[in-house]
Order: C-alpha cells, then sequence, then structure tokens
C-alpha cells in the first residue's frame, strides 16, 4: 500500500514539474506553452539581447536581499532617435514572488515587439517611436524560491527579509513542511468525530462544514507542516514577510496602519533598485506593472486621499475602456474600488514619476469554472463549495489532474495519521500552461495599445505676417496626435519637474502668447520672458501661440518635453 502511494506521488510530482519544466535550449523567438523560473527568464532576456544587440540593452538594475540580479531589458531603435528623445513605456511584473505569469507577460511583449519589427506595422511604430523599459521580475528571490521550494499557491510573495513572526527572538524558523515530498503544500486533515466538517456529498475530495447539530468526519489542520521550534504552534513563522508593493515611497504607511509595509519605505533593496531605474528615465510616460489574480485593470488613485485632474481620467479612458475588449471578462476600475493600498508602485510611478500607471491584475479563476452544460446557471460568487466542484471538474478532465492532489494518508508525527490533500502550488492563482499563451497576447496587446497612444507632437508655422514698425507676427500650432497627453495634469499641479515649453530663439521677442481665437486676433500675452511659453497638450489635442518678433534671418521654434521629446521646426524672416 504505501509503495503503491508513493508511485502516484512520483507520478504526480511528474506531472506537476511539467508547468516548469526547463527547456534543453531556449531560443528565439520565445515559447509561452510553459512557465519560466528564474534562471530561465534571464535566459530568455539574453537570447533576446543577443538576438537583436542593435534593438536591445541588457542590464542589472541591481541585486536583491539574496544577490540574485534584477534586469531590465531596453528596446529601442537608435536609428529613429536617442533613448530619452522618445516616450518611454514601462513594462514589469512578478513584483510578487508567486505571480509568475506576470513575469511571463513581460517576456511576450518583449519578444513580440523584436521578432515583428519590421512585419507588423503596429510594432514596427512602436518600436521605432518609443523605447521599452521591460523588467519581467522585480521579485526575483520570491520568483526563484517559488519554483524551487514547496509552496501554497499564496506564498514565497513577500521579500525575504527576516521577521520574527512569533516573538521569540527567533526568525523564519517554523514554516510550512513539505511533509510527502511533492513539491507543494496542500492542507492537512484527520478524521474527528467531533470535527467541524465533512466530505462534499457531491465531491469527497471537497471539505464543507457541518451544519448544526449535524454530527462532523474531519478536522482541518491546516497547511502541511510540524512544530520546527518546539512551541506547541505549527506554522506560525514563515519567510519574513515584506510586501513588495506596500514598501514604495508614496503614501507609505507604517506597519501598523498597513501590513507588509516593512521599517520604512524602500527597506527592499531591490525595490530601491528599482525605484532609482525609474527616476534615471525621466521620459517614461506610461507604465504597466502586472499581477494575478481577479481581470482587472486598475488606475489610481488607490486611497481616498486624492482626486485626480478629468483631463487624467480622460488619458486613462483611452487605454483603459480599450483594454477590457481586448481582455474579455476584465473590468477597468481606480485601485482603491478594490481595496486601499498605501506605498505601491503605480502610486509611486504616478504621482512621483509623473507616468500613466496601470496594474494588470491577470488571471480569471473563473475560466476554470466553464466545464459545465450550457444550461447550468453559473455558481454564485460567495458558494465556494460550487465553485470548487466546478474547478475540479476542470482539474480532472481539462487539465488531467494535474491541478489537485487526492487526499491520501500520511503518519505525521505530532498528530499520528492523517491525510494530505488540496490544491497544488502551480494552481488557483495561474493558468494552466495551455491557457497561457491567449493571456500573454492578450495583455501585451494592452501594452501596444498604450505604446501607439503616448503623444506625438506636430508642428508647423501657420501664418507669418508684417506688422509696423519692423515687426513681424509668428503664428505656431503644434498637436498631438495620440490618446495621452505629453505630461498628467497631475505632474503640472504638483511641479514634478519643468513643464514642457516653447522656445524662440534667432530673434528678439517683443511679445508672445497663447491664441485663444487666431480668427478673432484673442491673444493672452505672458507677461514675462514671452519668448518662452510653458504648457501641456493633451490628447488629440493641439496649442496655438503667437510671436511679435523683430529680426531678421532664421527664426527657430523648438518643443521641449520630458516625456514626448523635442519637436522643431524654422522659418525665415
Amino acid at each position: 500500500m504505501i509503495h503503491k502511494i508513493f508511485s502516484l506521488l512520483a507520478i504526480f510530482s511528474l506531472a506537476v514539474s511539467v508547468f516548469a519544466a526547463s527547456e534543453p535550449k531556449i531560443e528565439v523567438p520565445l515559447r509561452f506553452d510553459r512557465y519560466y523560473d528564474y534562471d530561465d527568464v534571464v535566459k530568455a532576456l539574453e537570447v533576446l539581447h543577443e538576438a537583436y544587440p542593435d534593438l536591445t540593452k541588457l542590464e542589472s538594475v541591481g541585486e536583491s536581499e539574496e544577490g540574485l540580479k534584477i534586469y531590465a531589458l531596453t528596446i529601442n531603435n537608435k536609428k529613429t532617435g536617442a533613448e530619452h528623445d522618445k516616450p518611454g513605456v514601462w513594462v514589469d511584473g512578478n513584483i510578487h514572488g508567486n505571480e509568475i505569469q506576470a513575469g511571463e507577460v513581460c517576456l511576450y511583449y518583449a519578444n513580440m515587439l523584436l521578432t515583428k519589427y519590421g512585419e507588423n506595422e503596429q510594432v514596427t511604430k512602436a518600436v521605432d517611436s518609443n523605447v521599452h523599459y521591460i523588467i519581467p521580475v522585480v521579485n526575483v528571490d520570491g520568483r526563484n524560491h517559488f519554483f524551487k521550494d514547496a509552496h501554497t499557491p499564496s506564498s514565497s510573495r513577500s521579500i525575504r527579509i527576516p521577521k520574527d513572526d512569533d516573538g521569540d527572538g527567533l526568525f523564519d524558523e517554523d514554516a510550512p513542511d513539505d511533509l510527502d515530498g511533492d513539491g507543494s503544500i496542500c492542507q492537512m486533515r484527520i478524521k474527528d468525530p467531533n470535527g467541524n466538517y465533512k466530505p462534499d456529498p457531491e465531491d469527497p475530495r471537497i471539505m464543507v462544514r457541518v451544519k448544526p447539530g449535524e454530527k462532523g468526519e474531519y478536522t482541518i489542520l491546516g497547511s502541511e507542516g510540524i512544530d520546527n521550534d518546539g512551541d506547541g504552534r505549527f506554522n506560525e513563522d514563515a519567510e519574513g514577510y515584506l510586501d513588495p508593493n506596500r514598501n514604495w515611497g508614496y503614501h507609505w504607511q507604517p506597519q501598523y496602519v498597513q501590513q507588509g509595509a516593512g521599517n520604512f519605505p524602500f527597506s527592499g533593496v531591490g525595490i530601491k533598485a528599482v525605484d532609482e531605474f525609474a527616476a534615471k528615465h525621466p521620459n517614461i510616460i506610461v507604465n504597466f506593472s502586472f499581477h494575478n489574480s481577479g481581470g482587472m485593470w486598475l488606475r489610481v488613485p488607490a486611497d481616498n486621499t486624492t482626486v485626480l485632474p478629468a483631463s487624467d481620467i480622460a488619458a486613462y479612458n483611452v487605454i483603459g475602456k480599450e483594454a477590457i475588449k481586448i481582455t474579455p471578462g476584465y473590468v477597468y476600475m481606480t485601485s482603491v474600488e478594490l481595496y486601499p493600498t498605501f506605498g505601491d508602485s503605480d502610486g509611486q510611478m504616478f504621482f512621483v514619476h509623473g507616468s500613466y500607471t496601470f496594474v494588470g491584475e491577470l488571471f480569471m479563476r473563473d475560466e476554470q469554472e466553464t466545464y459545465k452544460e450550457k444550461s447550468d446557471k453559473p455558481a454564485a460568487s460567495n458558494d465556494r463549495t460550487a465553485r470548487n466542484r466546478e474547478q475540479l471538474k476542470f482539474n480532472d478532465n481539462v487539465v488531467q489532474g494535474e491541478l489537485y492532489k487526492d487526499w491520501h494518508p500520511y503518519n505525521h508525527p505530532v498528530y499520528g495519521e492523517i491525510e494530505i490533500g488540496g490544491w497544488v502550488k502551480m494552481s488557483s492563482r495561474l493558468p494552466h500552461p495551455f491557457m497561457l499563451p491567449d493571456l500573454v497576447h492578450r495583455n501585451a496587446s494592452v501594452v501596444l495599445l498604450a505604446a501607439n497612444e503616448t503623444p506625438k507632437v506636430e508642428m508647423e508655422v501657420f501664418d507669418v505676417k508684417e506688422m509696423d514698425n519692423k515687426l513681424k507676427r509668428i503664428r505656431v500650432r503644434l498637436k498631438n496626435k495620440n490618446g495621452l497627453s505629453t505630461m498628467t495634469a497631475q505632474a503640472v499641479k504638483d511641479k514634478l519637474y519643468t513643464i514642457d515649453h516653447l522656445k524662440v530663439s534667432g530673434a528678439k521677442v517683443i511679445a508672445g502668447g497663447k491664441i485663444n481665437d487666431y480668427r478673432l486676433d484673442q491673444v493672452t500675452y505672458k507677461e514675462f520672458k514671452p519668448e518662452v511659453q510653458f504648457f501641456a497638450i493633451p490628447g488629440h489635442s493641439s496649442a496655438e501661440y503667437e510671436f511679435i518678433v523683430q529680426g531678421k534671418g532664421e527664426v527657430k521654434l523648438e518643443y521641449i518635453s520630458q516625456k514626448a521629446g523635442v519637436t522643431s521646426t524654422s522659418v525665415t524672416l
């Protein structure tokens, strides 16, 4: 009997390994019918860089607490302009260590840009017009441990800064234990006539609570584990918890306000390195951070302390309202509508670095509830038992049992005869690999959509007129052809950096200002330094300015924007 059990476990472990099995060779184009562990991600970035050295730059932005490198792949066509002269598109993933499909979206986006460049018009435009900064794995330690160690679907999430959870003077000494050695931390149950649970009549693998007065059959003991430190408790001091998406600087709140915040902002060395990398690239105008799960596109704000300017909401909507069409079933909303957070990356990138930020919550577990008759009514969202029944049918008949481990006996050193079973670590929060290609393609397509909506400013001199006293009037129009503003209105309001400006040189500027209506000659003149006009251009909008100048020769008009690059023209007087 024992031999049979361990033979089944060996078969099960082999099946689970399919999720992360390293191919003998990683090559371009990358494959997306499997998950990449940390070493595979690094190799994938290296082969992309080697295949496209003229379009890419691969660098380490810093190291983690455990000394693993955090890599960024920059994609830019230097023939169409310098890196910082183009709108920047930022894509990162896997800030939580167990959210591994987020890293796959980032890799897919990089692979798509490079392998389709010159063949696909939209991709070529995005590579020529933008620079792309891609960090597939922010929490490199978390991803590395998730693949290499036994875990639940929700563990290996944090940054691994040691923490004494149980106050005994020891650190991280009593984590869950993989008792049966199958690579996952599942659940333990023990037969108990006084317990609160019994098997579900329709599927005995599911534990359901007994009704008042009803006789129980089992007690749920929690996650697999033993009392490692001999204090009479189980699994109470796992790896130290510092939430990497609660440790950024903007609106950071201490631990007593928000669990996982850490002792101070940027106490996670990898998070600090990523933020410093972002600060070195002030041209970033749109930012995507991929997480799981839930099927959502989230935008700022993440708390109730801020109301966004209407023009910023309009710019967000250009992307968000299209994103939900590209990813059916997703919803588009503010982060605070989900729940309030502080010290998160999207707040940092929007309010500190001035880029439009989106959080992509990738996987909808409902996609694993589709194994049912068409006439069946969908399970109520709060009916956990019904949901588990459907997901087990999906497990049994669609993925051939790879997501769930049947209950089996185990001789526990404290409890004696127990049973171990439940959902394995590669379930619940992750799509099965056969579902991965659709997920990564759709979400990367949203990033591409955003890239092609980054500001593109064109400038034309539409009127030059002789005036009295040897003066000339020059009128210029600047038009933003795309949907995102050249600056967020919040950045203008908060004076995050030098406001976009139009500068005239080559002649003495007597007066200059914004044209309110050129047909009626209505102009608002600037009182001081009229040769420099400060403004931002919203998406799909234009701005018109007038300058009264004195002199002859070539007059240069130059529009300078940190996020939208530099545009210039000239006129000869």
